[in-house]
């Protein structure tokens, strides 16, 4: 009888677990946790049952609260892509935050000292093109009282398929701060269809994409208190290679495609401006980007060629920096470039290889090592880790950048 009984007990527990698997299954249900909250709350609506798990298309409200002295950085869901594990951030700007779940997801808020906002505002969202199924927006941090100010443009990193400008407002924040520059930062089209888009999307179209946000915003300069004549462009890791690009690139600005015609590589950009002709936009682009600091980019290499399959090897050269560097003589192209020294994605040799032609074609370069950072140590993130190495090691780095910009666009001072 006691056998019977374990054996019911047993078919019985394992039928409720079963059960409860197929519902989970048949009802789409998804794990919701909630990360820890600093210097602020975060309110729920509805409450996340203590299952914590939720019904696909379940809709959660976020609020949320800064502490005395604090500001809200962004109410967020993340969640990890099934390539390489990469947490992938969804941010809003400002409360509440409403959202319908669709995967398994972590929520909270990020909150941010209101001493390190003083002195410029944020226009979020700025729209310049819709290419594919992606809205294409930049964000314009403007000092206060800003009038012909040098622009520097920011292209985030993430393997061409990941995050959005977003990632790079601490970047933003730090070189703005000074009142002394206008500062865009730019989001693109994903690389294949990981925006969702019918036909994939190759570099090319990313480069055009980046290329279509300046024409934006040297025609909407002046509303911005820019000088739309002086640009820099600087960015990190696919952002590094975008923003090498668009710097190197700029004479190839045309209409007549990307290999449609045998030896001809020209960049359409996304946007045009209507009082424009394609021979104006690409005069304008480049003869204003002044500067470049494209930092631990893809410059070249088995990188860049494996980005390329199916393509010739004259159209991976064409998106390749390393071998589209102007020559001083042509045009002057300053650049700055960082690299932490525990970055195992972009080898400290690839970034000689693309000093060594750029001292080659007489251009001006400062290259430096930053001891002990990891990749990727420019980005802004709300998780306090990506935070803390930002504050370590992108904040004094930064500082050097903007000293080199300085350098380019306010030479008498610099030179006191």
């Amino acid at each position: 009888m006691d056998i019977i009984k374990v054996t019911l007990f047993l078919f019985c527990g394992i039928s409720s677990y079963l059960c409860a698997e197929n519902s989970k299954l048949g009802n789409k249900l998804f794990k919701v946790e909630i990360d820890q909250v600093f210097n602020g709350n975060l309110l729920i609506e509805p409450t996340i049952p203590e299952s914590g798990y939720l019904k696909v298309g379940s809709k959660l409200k976020l609020s949320a609260v800064p502490d005395a002295d604090y500001s809200l950085d962004s109410i967020y869901y993340s969640f990890k892509t099934k390539k390489r594990n990469w947490i992938t951030n969804i941010e809003e700007m400002s409360s509440p935050f409403e959202f319908e779940v669709t995967r398994d997801i972590s929520i909270g808020a990020s909150f941010i000292k209101n001493s390190q906002l003083k002195g410029f505002e944020v226009i979020h969202n700025v729209e310049y093109a819709k290419p594919g199924v992606k809205t294409l927006k930049y964000d314009v941090y403007k000092p206060e009282d800003a009038k012909d100010l040098p622009c520097i443009i920011i292209i985030h990193g993430g393997g061409w398929s990941h995050n959005s400008e977003d990632v790079m407002r601490g970047l933003a924040r730090e070189l703005v701060r000074s009142g002394e520059y206008v500062v865009c930062s730019v989001d693109y089209r994903w690389k294949n269809k990981a925006d969702g888009d019918e036909e994939p999307n190759s570099i090319v179209d990313l480069i055009e994409d980046v290329y279509g946000a300046i024409a934006h915003i040297q025609e909407h300069a002046k509303d911005y208190g820019a000088d739309a004549t002086q640009l820099a462009v600087t960015g990190d890791s696919a952002g590094g290679h975008l923003s090498a690009s668009v710097a190197n690139m700029a004479n190839t600005i045309g209409i007549r495609g990307f290999e449609k015609i045998p030896g001809v590589y020209e960049y359409k950009p996304t946007y045009l401006p209507k009082h424009k002709s394609i021979e104006q936009v690409r005069h304008d682009i480049m003869t204003s980007i002044k500067a470049a600091a494209p930092s631990y980019g893809v410059y070249g290499g088995k990188m860049i060629e494996s980005h390329a399959r199916g393509q010739s090897a004259e159209w991976a050269k064409a998106i390749a920096p390393i071998h589209t560097v102007p020559d001083v003589s042509k045009r002057w192209l300053p650049q700055f470039i960082l690299r932490g020294t525990k970055d195992r994605l972009i080898k400290h040799e690839a970034v000689i290889d693309y000093v060594e032609v750029l001292k080659k074609k007489g251009q001006f370069v400062t290259y430096i090592e930053v001891e002990m950072a990891h990749h990727s140590f420019l980005d802004w993130k709300p998780d306090p880790k990506t935070k803390s190495n930002f504050y370590k090691y992108a904040v004094v780095n930064i500082a050097k950048m903007k000293h080199f910009f300085d350098g380019v666009f306010y030479q008498k001072r610099h030179l006191k």
